[in-house]
């Protein structure tokens, strides 16, 4: 049994989900106390408890302390994890992305093929959205040999949430490390400005005002607006930059009061000064692919624009589950992983 500090580092949820994800591969029994112990709202919330029991029943675990507030979670794989046809629902606007995340790389391991749908937020505050799995962090997965594909089936904004994601995933991946310390050029800029609800000039106005911002750019941008409905009112943009051998996302929920310019003058900054600072995976991806690059065969290398607390603190999760050396350089901004 593993004992993991679940408000070590920057003490988030991210420490269940990624203590789930390598529990589940691994087949390691793992006992996690103080879950988000300095958060305003200490302990498990709707979307890490959908995430557990998401977990749970891909490897028939055993599971206490399961419940929203919980402090201490522990949870034993009961053989390794199946694939087939899953569906979990969050029942409030929590992260369907999170939950998603949580169960893409155990079952992209797996020895079969799977479909899953999460209900739930699929655009919220405090976690990547739907478009940062589907475009950005799923790619980074293709390219190190798994073999799967996400989907926006409705979209989920708070309060009311409603989204569903689907994944289908082909199973039997064999990871290969990658080298990204060097990006190469850029290659596409695309993205996605939504209005779910709204009238059509909302997205029509953040796609537009994003291409204009992007003009600096040496490739053109695909902005593409789209107006959707569903049983909740969002709207928001959400950017990828792909280079030859490196990527990042950026996107930014609209307001109440925030005018659609400025959303996307937002996104389109976060986006420019990535590309000025040449890494070659944005901040939040660093700490996403972390747990990937672990289990594949091969060393692994990246440089992202800032060694950050999450970053660190999954880096530190890993370490507990894994027996391979990561190395982090704080000057070069580097993470070298394996030999």
């Amino acid at each position: 049994m593993l004992y993991l500090d679940g408000s070590q580092g920057e003490g988030g949820g991210q420490i269940v989900r990624t203590a789930l994800t390598l529990s589940a591969i691994s087949g390691t029994p793992v006992r996690v106390e103080r879950i988000r112990a300095g958060r305003q709202t200490a302990g498990l919330r709707p979307q890490h408890v959908a995430a557990v029991r998401a977990a749970a029943d891909l490897c028939a675990a055993q599971v206490e302390g399961a419940a929203v507030g919980s402090e201490t979670l522990t949870f034993v794989p009961g053989g390794p994890v199946r694939p087939g046809r899953y569906e979990w629902a969050i029942g409030t606007a929590g992260s369907a992305v999170l939950v998603m995340q949580t169960v893409l790389l155990p079952l992209a391991l797996a020895a079969g093929p799977s479909e899953v749908r999460v209900h739930g937020g699929t655009h919220v505050p405090y976690s990547p959205s739907g478009h940062y799995l589907r475009d950005v962090y799923v790619p980074f997965l293709l390219g190190l040999g798994a073999d799967l594909a996400l989907f926006l089936e409705a979209y989920g904004w708070m309060p009311e949430g409603g989204g569903t994601i689907v994944a289908q995933v082909q199973g039997g991946a064999q990871l290969s490390g990658v080298d990204m310390r060097q990006r190469g050029q850029i290659e596409r800029v695309f993205g996605t400005a939504v209005g779910c609800n709204l009238p059509s000039h909302i997205p029509q106005r953040l796609a537009n005002r994003a291409i204009n911002l992007l003009g600096p750019l040496e490739v053109a941008a695909d902005v593409r607006p789209l107006r959707a409905r569903g049983i909740s009112t969002g709207a928001g943009i959400f950017l990828a930059a792909e280079y030859a051998n490196g990527r990042g996302g950026f996107g930014v929920l609209g307001r109440k009061g925030m005018p659609s310019e400025v959303v996307a003058e937002k996104a389109v900054t976060a986006l420019l000064t990535f590309h000025a600072g040449g890494a070659a995976v944005d901040a939040h991806l660093a700490d996403q692919i972390i747990v990937p690059l672990a289990l594949a065969q091969g060393a692994s290398a990246f440089v992202t624009p800032k060694i950050t607390a999450h970053l660190l603190t999954n880096i530190g999760v890993v370490r507990a589950f894994v027996e391979r050396p990561i190395a982090v350089d704080e000057r070069s901004r580097a993470v070298v992983v394996g030999d």
